[in-house]
């Protein structure tokens, strides 16, 4: 039998397929972004159609770099943006209206609604999240509400919808699979993650008809095969996790206490708590880690709306760099006795602070402040956050924390500078791996282990490599003072201060 894995990586502003061979080495790479629209402030969609039409076309792409047909391929793994959710009609597989991103805060008033009702608590304790415009349930209900006719239809039980992993098998099953894994489940705002379930209480608060929703699978279980039109042959869909979950296992965080932090156009930091649901009092979210063969890992979250973000305004709004690569070497030129600080709360601040209100600012600046302080400020604020998402679960888990070590990938984590700044805010080694494509290789793991061609979870650990460890060097006096400057300056950002 063949040991090719596939891997479809469908992503905020790209669908990428990347091909990896029995040695789990990338082999051949297919990508393709698409269209951000933005049809109001706040609002961020994509055309689930230019979605399908990216996956397709790189799934191929990826097939003809490597030099091989469908068949060589024993089975596809799928990881996705997660709590961008689509509508589409069950006869005909067509979106009813635009994907809503992740990314949108449309329905801020809903939550702020449902707030006010008291039913935050209920909904955190059998989600393990909170009520913000973050998370797919909302979205789903607004789409409800706005899309002509729709609540009728969705009664009747001519439509369907789920997260973009949902949507991409069902186009590829040619419409036979309605189907989820529970990582991406546990994003939605309806699923009882105690139980394992859709939650009918929470589903009858938003009006959402549970025959909309598909089923939910372990992230390493039969998602269905592929028409055998679309790429030569059927390929067996094996593996299904949510991108953060994804890169969880590809950095082969299986065991309790483990963290690793995806640094993308956003940060993700999980830590897997094991068996444990621990819920968070100190504002992050609990969520399913990963389930496999029926038994259930969770993690406590923590989410940074801006990263790579922040380095992509040093270059597209502010101009002081020509390429992402360059806010590094600038960094390194700033003056260290100047304290500026960058909030980049540009469309509000995550965990664990959770204020979709409060906009981003500048603090410290003189007049010899210039482009280097800018960066360095830039970068520094993902190590701050960072911080401050480490610094809540530790809170959360007391006797966990030990030796920690930070795994770390994402496409800001080949800047050694930033890196090492992270390492110095943190006073924690940071860990770079080999194989930066821990994302895509999480959902490869899945499906090539479902697939009897891939190592076990054991085995798969023990094949992880370390590219460079960045140790802690910074004075303690320097940080606690960088750090108690950050802190101020969040403070006077916040929306309620």
């Amino acid at each position: 039998m063949t040991d090719f894995i596939l891997a479809i990586d469908q992503g905020t502003t790209s669908s990428r397929a990347i091909v990896f061979d029995g040695d789990m080495k990338v082999v051949a790479v297919g990508q393709k972004e698409f269209t951000q629209h933005y049809p109001a402030s706040g609002w961020v969609e994509h055309d689930p159609e230019e979605i399908w039409s990216s996956v397709v076309t790189t799934v191929r792409q990826a097939l003809r770099k490597a030099k091989l047909k469908a068949a060589d391929i024993a089975a596809i793994g799928i990881t996705n943006q997660r709590e961008t959710v689509v509508v589409w009609e069950k006869e005909t597989g067509k979106p009813i209206h635009n994907a809503i991103v992740w990314q949108d805060r449309r329905t801020a008033a809903m939550c702020q609604k449902l707030k006010k009702k008291g039913l935050e608590p209920k909904f955190a304790k059998r989600t393990g999240l909170i009520l913000d415009p973050y998370f797919s349930g909302t979205k789903l209900a607004w789409l409800l509400d706005n899309v002509k006719d729709a609540r009728r239809r969705a009664a009747d039980g001519e439509l369907l919808a789920g997260t973009i992993d949902s949507f991409l098998i069902w186009r590829l099953t040619g419409g036979k699979n309605h189907v989820t894994d529970a990582t991406n489940a546990s994003r939605t705002l309806v699923y009882n993650i105690a139980r394992n379930e859709w939650d009918k209480d929470l589903l009858k608060i938003l009006d959402i008809p549970a025959t909309m929703l598909p089923e939910v699978k372990d992230c390493a279980d039969d998602f269905g095969t592929t028409e055998e039109k679309l790429f030569g042959a059927a390929i067996p869909i094996l593996g299904v996790a949510g991108d953060q979950q994804a890169a969880t296992i590809g950095q082969a965080c299986f065991e309790r206490g483990m963290i690793k932090s995806t640094y993308g156009t956003a940060c993700f930091a999980v830590l897997n708590t094991g068996e444990e649901l621990i819920r968070s009092k100190n504002r992050l979210l609990s969520t399913i880690a990963y389930r496999l063969d029926g038994k259930t890992t969770y993690a406590l979250e923590g989410s940074i709306f801006v990263a790579g973000a922040a380095v992509q305004w040093l270059r597209d709004g502010i101009k002081v760099i020509g390429k992402a690569s360059d806010s590094g070497d600038l960094a390194a030129k700033a003056d260290e006795t100047q304290d500026v600080y960058l909030v980049p709360a540009f469309v509000g601040l995550g965990a664990p602070h959770w204020d979709p209100d409060a906009r981003g600012a500048m603090f410290g600046l003189t007049r010899n402040t210039g482009p280097a302080e800018f960066a360095r400020a830039a970068l520094e604020s993902v190590a701050f956050q960072t911080r401050d998402l480490l610094d809540a679960m530790w809170k959360d888990c007391k006797g966990m924390q030990g030796n920690t070590v930070l795994r770390v990938d994402g496409g800001m984590v080949a800047s050694d500078w930033a890196m090492q700044r992270l390492a110095d805010i943190l006073d924690a080694p940071v860990d770079r791996p080999q194989i930066l494509e821990t994302t895509a290789l999480g959902a490869a793991w899945l499906a090539g282990s479902k697939a009897g061609v891939w190592p076990d979870a054991r085995a798969f650990a023990k094949k992880w490599a370390l590219d460079c460890r960045f140790e802690p060097a910074m004075d303690g006096k320097q940080r606690t003072r960088r750090i108690k400057g950050w802190k101020d300056a969040v403070r006077r950002t916040l929306s309620s201060t």
